[in-house]
């Protein structure tokens, strides 16, 4: 078995809000998006939505070059932004923004979503952060992607940016996922033994006309369409850039600790999506809070002593990387909580300074501003 590359690539999802009104914009600038690519070329994209847009990195060969590249797309997104009396955030939900009041980018592709999904992809007021490994060889691809899911769940939890929708504090740390899930073929990925009976399960859809290709199998990993890479989906958008890179190298070193098993005719155990959901629910509603459950202890762990064993497991992986600082950023996020946790705190105090409700929420857009761009300077 010829050793993967490992290359990394992030796709990060930002929401455009007014400066004056804080609030999501419902039509994108006619300009902007020119603009962006006079800069970006095929590094940027619109969403589905007009107040969102897209970026990619290029293939990167390390985190570090991955981090540099990701704070460029911020710096350079929102540098045009705000020659339009604009602002970038990178959350997974907007604090206040109401769904209706949106409209969607007129493509071909998001025309038919429309149409489609109706009444569910009007709620999709959320973006992602997705990142890809590269991983060349098809069967193993999927033969990780199965051993993968298991540390979902914590990608999630350490990633929350979504504890308001409509105005309102949900008591969920990720209500993104919550609107996520209204989609179909979503969650948790089924199980194969190969990449061929995974593409025979896509071909019964395809054929049938259901979808037109496997880019519209949205689970919280997948094995890419368009690259020889395994795609994790299942985090928020992380609002510091720090955090994001953090993901990445959590994601990037457990795909190679799985792959250093395969080596030796070794797994990660493969347990049943029942139990495994139930961690993503815990994560979902709980963040980083409550632990998670371990299978074989049958009993819920506090995210220290998780954070603790994975350090530990992914030490040797992490210096391959060169990412040990990277992935020990788990520490800090614990320490100082994810973006959930700054939002919900914001909001709070707000509210105890005699701030009324609405100016509390955009207190929290103005955080959320800031941190967008908090260490994206060059040479940070």
């Amino acid at each position: 078995m010829n050793e993967p590359s490992f290359t990394i690539g992030i796709e990060e999802e930002y929401m455009l809000v007014d400066l004056q009104s804080r609030d999501l914009i419902p039509q994108a600038p006619r300009s902007m998006l020119k603009e962006c690519r006079a800069r970006l070329k095929n590094q940027v994209a619109p969403e589905f939505l007009q107040c969102q847009i897209e970026t990619g990195t290029r293939i990167c060969r390390s985190l570090k070059e991955a981090r540099s590249e990701l704070a460029y797309l911020r710096r350079s997104v929102a540098a045009v932004a705000e020659t339009h009396g604009l602002a970038l955030v990178a959350a997974s939900t907007h604090p206040f923004a109401r769904p209706r009041s949106l409209e969607h980018t007129r493509k071909p592709r998001y025309n038919q979503l429309a149409n489609d999904l109706q009444e569910v992809v009007k709620q999709l007021v959320i973006s992602g952060m997705h990142v890809h490994v590269g991983i060349e060889d098809d069967d193993l691809r999927i033969d990780l992607m199965s051993q993968l899911s298991y540390i979902l769940p914590h990608i999630l939890a350490l990633s929350t940016s979504s504890p308001f929708w409509r105005g309102r504090n949900t008591g969920l740390k990720s209500y993104r996922i919550s609107i996520w899930d209204g989609m179909p073929r979503t969650g948790l990925p089924e199980y194969f033994d190969s990449f061929g009976e995974y593409r025979r399960h896509v071909n019964i859809l395809v054929n049938a006309g259901v979808i037109e290709d496997a880019t519209k199998i949205w689970w919280d990993i997948r094995p890419s369409e368009r690259y020889p890479t395994l795609e994790m989906r299942v985090s928020d958008v992380c609002t510091r850039l720090d955090d994001a890179i953090c993901i990445a190298a959590f994601y990037l070193c457990w795909t190679r600790m799985l792959y250093r098993l395969s080596r030796n005719n070794q797994r990660w155990r493969r347990y049943s999506t029942f139990l495994l959901d139930e961690n993503r629910w815990r994560a979902h509603r709980y963040g980083i809070d409550e632990g998670l459950l371990d299978f074989g202890r049958g009993e819920i762990v506090p995210f220290t002593t998780l954070v603790d064993e994975i350090l530990d497991l992914l030490r040797e992986d992490a210096e391959y990387f060169d990412a040990v600082d990277e992935l020990e950023r788990m520490r800090v996020i614990l320490d100082e909580g994810t973006s959930a946790h700054r939002q919900i705190a914001a909001y709070q105090a707000a509210l105890d300074a005699g701030a009324e409700q609405e100016d509390a929420l955009k207190a929290v857009v103005d955080l959320l501003i800031t941190e967008t761009l908090l260490d994206t300077a060059p040479g940070n």
